[in-house]
């Protein structure tokens, strides 16, 4: 009997560790000349990339276990009971569309941008699971998304936040890559850009404060609170970052993910105010307080960065922790209110207007998601 719980235990350590070596889905490492260059930044040290103030990442044992028995065990309402609806759009729709920004939300923290005649792709994960295998995580929410990610035309510039696998997906990389001009990502996400196949040159990594042009539009790379890493082995090797995508006439906020900290009153203080904050709503836990908001800090953000709209993300596609679907934007939207703050909530695939829908109620008395709970 040992000796066989021992075999087993050796064949499984094996196929882990051939998966991880052997399969895409991990990404890249960083070249010695690459690690030199990251030394260059204020935010890495000792091989690594930190945060601003120190950030709980590691968990002890218990509140490990604590943690995978309330993922892996029946918990109230953290997957909706029917599909969630999805507006569909054609690639007509998009290819010829010539109007005032349009933003459409394929669910948690995915948008297509449409601003002064460009197409920008925001942490495109289209793919069902977000896990390097369909066995490691639980699938999306809807079956279907706005468009399928075969028939998204052109696209002039995808920004990526961090590596993670929600934000970060081989799969649709690979079938993006063909269609996509030049990516944008904080310092060291290009190497898994570069395993999968993209060239160097349309590849553009930023430190945080950085920002370059695209034709008339700034990108600026502003800091986040959160951690990266795709394996076992590779935590915080790669920088994460929040967005903003400036225009002559607009600006925009996106936070990528991010705990609550005084980062979001220095880029207020720096680049406010913003017409529209796309920001982190969902996935938090008393156990990673650090590295991802609850949704009374996800609106106090929104004034902090002093966001004329905001629009909770995050949230609406994947459970990846153990609260309740729901519970992330009616609380947000409780906050919003007796904060005033104007938020909207759209459905995924909803055309978002940034110079319409300035009223409050419309929107949030909606409340769509209240029939599939």
């Amino acid at each position: 009997m040992i000796i066989s719980i021992g075999v087993i235990i050796t064949v499984l350590i094996v196929v882990i560790v051939l998966f991880i070596n052997l399969s895409p889905e991990f990404g890249g490492k960083a070249t010695d000349e690459q690690k030199a260059f990251y030394k260059t930044s204020e935010n890495y040290k000792d091989d690594r990339f930190v945060n601003k103030h120190k950030v709980k990442l590691d968990m002890s044992l218990r509140d490990m276990g604590k943690s995978l028995v309330g993922y892996f065990s029946p918990q109230p309402k953290t997957i909706p009971k029917e599909e969630l609806p999805v507006s569909k759009i054609d690639s007509t729709n998009i290819a010829e569309y010539n109007d005032k920004t349009r933003l459409i939300w394929f669910g948690h923290s995915t948008f297509l941008v449409q601003i002064d005649h460009k197409n920008i792709l925001i942490d495109p994960m289209f793919g069902d699971v977000p896990a390097p295998h369909p066995m490691l995580g639980s699938k999306r929410f809807s079956k279907e998304l706005p468009i399928e990610i075969e028939k998204i035309p052109k696209i002039d510039a995808v920004l990526i936040s961090h590596d993670h696998y929600d934000h970060l997906d081989y799969g649709s990389i690979k079938k993006l890559k063909n269609k996509v001009k030049m990516f944008y990502t904080p310092l060291g996400v290009g190497v898994h850009l570069q395993k999968w196949g993209l060239e160097k040159e349309r590849i553009i990594e930023l430190d945080w404060w950085q920002d370059i042009s695209l034709e008339g539009l700034r990108f600026i790379c502003t800091p986040a609170q959160h951690f990266s890493g795709r394996g076992l082995t590779d935590r915080t090797k790669t920088l994460w970052s929040s967005w903003i995508i400036k225009s002559d006439n607009e600006n925009i906020f996106f936070s990528g993910d991010s705990g609550y900290d005084d980062h979001f009153k220095e880029i207020g203080e720096k680049f406010g105010p913003f017409d529209f904050a796309m920001i982190e709503c969902g996935q938090y836990n008393e156990l990673w307080p650090d590295v991802h908001m609850f949704p009374e800090e996800t609106a106090q953000a929104g004034l902090d960065i002093r966001a004329r709209k905001i629009m909770p993300i995050h949230w609406g596609a994947f459970k990846l922790a153990m609260h309740s679907w729901t519970d992330p934007i009616e609380r947000v939207t409780k906050t919003a209110k007796e904060l005033n703050i104007d938020i909207i909530v759209p459905k995924i695939g909803e055309s978002i207007f940034l110079k319409e829908n300035d009223s409050i109620d419309t929107t949030v008395n909606d409340k769509w998601w209240q029939t599939l709970e």
